[in-house]
């Protein structure tokens, strides 16, 4: 089984009005996601988070509450991805071959550029 672990990563509005909702773009699934990846051995999920969302975004982040566990077949092999909503912090983006594009959006827009449907549910939860 794959292990993996990620956030919501969110932060209020420039506006002053609502959140945004960070999502990152990979160019080798060509998709729209949350900030996400495997745990490394020995680390825990909240560390795998932490750190993901960093590597991946290039904030740190302070997590809030858990939110549903995502369980799908990558590749034919099970993968149970545990999340948490968390909150931006400092940080600023770099691309990467793994991550070359990274946008904050009203969430309603992040919805609706969400690839997965399992990445629309999750932002849902953690908008409840």
């Amino acid at each position: 089984m794959i292990r993996a672990a990620g956030c919501v990563l969110w932060r209020p509005a420039p506006t002053g009005r609502g959140i945004e909702i960070a999502l990152v773009h990979r160019p080798k699934y060509d998709d729209w996601s949350h900030p996400k990846g495997k745990l490394k051995r020995g680390e825990s999920a909240e560390e795998a988070a932490l750190r993901e969302v960093r590597e991946e975004t290039g904030h740190a982040c302070a997590l809030g509450p858990r939110l549903p566990t995502a369980r799908y077949l990558a590749n034919g092999r099970p993968k149970v991805v545990t999340y948490w909503s968390a909150r931006a912090l400092d940080g600023a983006f770099v691309p990467s071959t793994e991550v070359d594009r990274m946008v904050w959006l009203p969430p309603e827009a992040a919805r609706l550029r969400l690839t997965q449907p399992r990445d629309r549910e999750l932002l849902d939860a953690a908008l409840d």
